[in-house]
């Protein structure tokens, strides 16, 4: 057999093993943690970037109520 004719089965196997996990309960359960620690992560950066964004307004207005006095 040559080394292209071993990779094709090796590659064959690989997506055999594959198949078989993707239909596991474990690993949908890894991929639903994953995608919601994901939305959770999203989530905490929306917040976050929110609140930076009110600092900067409330310094902005501070600054040019102070320029204007």
């Amino acid at each position: 057999m040559t080394d292209s004719g071993k990779m094709f089965l090796w590659g064959v196997i690989a997506g055999i093993a594959a198949a078989a996990f993707i239909k596991t309960d474990t690993f949908r359960k890894g991929c639903a943690k994953v995608v919601s620690g994901g939305l959770q992560l999203k989530d905490d950066a929306k917040e976050y970037f929110e609140t930076i964004k009110e600092d900067v307004e409330d310094a902005k207005a501070e600054q040019e109520a102070n320029a204007n006095s």
